[in-house]
Formats: C-alpha cells, sequence, structure tokens
C-alpha cells in the first residue's frame, strides 16, 4: 500500500494504491479519509484487484478548495473522473461509505461509461424530494437535525476541533454497533440525529474508557493526525451542499443506476433509525434496476467496513468476481 498524490485534470488527489488488475475506486464518508479502507485495500489487491483509496476533496492532503459551493458531488464525481484519467483507465468499479455512498452513486449514474460497478455501505440511493432538503429536516426550540446544526459555517468547526482527538473518539463510537441495539426513541446516543442546542453535537455522545475492538489508539493516531491539518470544514461543506445538489441534480431526475449494484448496511446503523429509511431502501430496486444484492450486516452500525472488515471483504470480492472480466 503506497501514498501518492496525482493533479487529477486540477485537481490534486492524495490516494492510497495497491495491487495490479481492474481498478476498484474506494470513497470514504464524513469524518474519515482514505485510511477507512485499510482492510479492503489489503482484501482487493491480494484477490487481483487494484485498490485505490483517494482523500476526497477537503480531507487529507488531497485539494481544500475555500468555496463552500465547490463541495457538491458535481465536483466530487468530477475529481473521480479526472483521477480516472489521470492514471489512463478507462473504467473502475466504484465503493462508497457513508458520504462515500452518496458519491458513488451519482458517480454510476452520471458516468456509467466509467463507473461499471457500484457498492454502496451504509447509504441507499435515494429518490430526488419534492423540495430541498434543509426544508425536510427537524428542527425544534430546543434542538435540531445533525444537518442542520453543520449549515452555519464555523459553528461546528469551532466544537469538533476543539479537541479533535476526542471528538473522533466520540462519534466513531457512538455511530458503531458497538454503542448497542438501537430502537427508534430509546435514547441511543447518536451523532447523526438531533443535536441538542445547549450541548452541541459532542455533549451528549459518551467517550468510551477503551476503543471498540474494530479502531487501534494507531488508526486513531492517523486520523487525528489529518484532521489536525485538514480541519472539519471540507467535511462539513458536503453538508453545506445538500440543497445546492438538489437544484443541481433536477437535470437528472428519473434517471436510473443501470450498472451492476450492491448494497449493505449495519444492523445498528443510526441511519436506519430515520423515518422512512426502510421504504426507501425497498424501493432501491426501481432506482437501481441492476441491484445484486442488499444485505444488512449483524451487530454492526455506520462504520461498516472498519467494523465488520470480513462481512464486507466477502460481500466485495463476490459482488466484484461476478461482474464480466473481474471489473
Amino acid at each position: 500500500m503506497q501514498r501518492k498524490t496525482i493533479d487529477a485534470r486540477g485537481s490534486t488527489i492524495s490516494f492510497l494504491d495497491a495491487g495490479q488488475g481492474p481498478l476498484v475506486l474506494l470513497c470514504h464518508g464524513f469524518p474519515e479519509t482514505a485510511h477507512a479502507w485499510r482492510h479492503q485495500i489489503d482484501a482487493l489487491s491480494a484477490a487481483g484487484f487494484r485498490a485505490i483509496a483517494p482523500d476526497l476533496r477537503g480531507y487529507g492532503d488531497s485539494l481544500q478548495p475555500e468555496a463552500i459551493d465547490a463541495y457538491t458531488v458535481f465536483h466530487a464525481v468530477g475529481d473521480l473522473v479526472g483521477l480516472l484519467d489521470a492514471l489512463d483507465v478507462r473504467q473502475a468499479a466504484i465503493v462508497g461509505g457513508d458520504w462515500g455512498a452518496t458519491v458513488a452513486w451519482q458517480a454510476a449514474m452520471m458516468r456509467p461509461d466509467r463507473f461499471r460497478a457500484v457498492a454502496a455501505l451504509g447509504v441507499p440511493l435515494m429518490e430526488s424530494t419534492p423540495m430541498p432538503p434543509t426544508r425536510l429536516f427537524p428542527c425544534f426550540e430546543h434542538a435540531l437535525f445533525y444537518t442542520l446544526y453543520f449549515q452555519k459555517p464555523g459553528v461546528a468547526e469551532q466544537e469538533l476541533e476543539r479537541d479533535t482527538r476526542s471528538s473522533l473518539r466520540k462519534i466513531y463510537f457512538s455511530a458503531s454497533g458497538d454503542a448497542g441495539p438501537r430502537r427508534p426513541g430509546d435514547g441511543t446516543p447518536n451523532p447523526f440525529g438531533m443535536v441538542p442546542r445547549s450541548q452541541g453535537l459532542l455533549g451528549a455522545l459518551p467517550d468510551p474508557d477503551t476503543l471498540p475492538g474494530w479502531l487501534t489508539e494507531a488508526d486513531l493516531d492517523i486520523y487525528t493526525a489529518a484532521f489536525e491539518r485538514s480541519g472539519f470544514r471540507g467535511g462539513l461543506n458536503y453538508y453545506r451542499n445538500l440543497d445546492r445538489n438538489w437544484e443541481l441534480q433536477r437535470s437528472l431526475h428519473g434517471m436510473q443506476v443501470t450498472v451492476p449494484a450492491l448494497f449493505a448496511i449495519g444492523e445498528r446503523d443510526p441511519g436506519l433509525q430515520i423515518p422512512g429509511m426502510d421504504a426507501i431502501i425497498d424501493a432501491m430496486p426501481r432506482l437501481a434496476p441492476g441491484l445484486r444484492d442488499s444485505i444488512v450486516v449483524p451487530g454492526a452500525g455506520h462504520w461498516l467496513q472498519q467494523e465488520r472488515p470480513d462481512a464486507v471483504n466477502r460481500a466485495l470480492l463476490g459482488f466484484l468476481e461476478a461482474l464480466p472480466h473481474g471489473a
């Protein structure tokens, strides 16, 4: 596994690279970096694939644009197309988790000529909403949905960057399967739920005495160092483009993801507690007619590829190896 940097048609992209063979792009989420795919990079390269995990724009050592509107999904997909061009690779399978899953779905929809298959972890393919997303999220006098808390520049950054290591530790634990089973309204701490105005995002989240088994102190060192360099602003800017994405994607309304697809989610992913999520997942075969499987991984939370790497690797390899030419 090598760390490399490349000029992807005007965008500086830092990425991890290992193996030889058909290319698989691995797109991380928030707040992660390419390191989130360490287990998959090893497994894919050993199985005869070339695995590349970029730091998406705003993260790690990749480009850090100042403008908030430079973080739409169109920019993110453009970076990945530019990366393929810079590598002189015509097509790749694309895999994403969390925000990376959203980027992967959109890449497969917009450019099926470049992304011949898609696997998404934790975030299903969704239809366009009838109004801008921020108008749909709950907002009350005492609390607001986390995506709304992230909207005002500087607010979440100030809280998260006060103690980067502690912030990451709390978020990783609280969204993982180690936080316990989740039932609607049971009060289980959730970084991707309602944010009390009096406490901020982190105030109600537990700080574990020991890290969960899937996250070592060395892993946390790597994440902490990355976010101490970049800050959280780039990652938060993806959320600040939710309404802009909605506007721009009107031109794609009614399009399907036609390439082969795979979806997986952890049984304890807090996203499953969002009202209507079951119906969204059930509707995916209509939006992605090439969907081969939809998997629920027992006991796992939101960081699926890190929490259950063996299960994810089996699913990914089974999916990829069944594609034409192993791509």
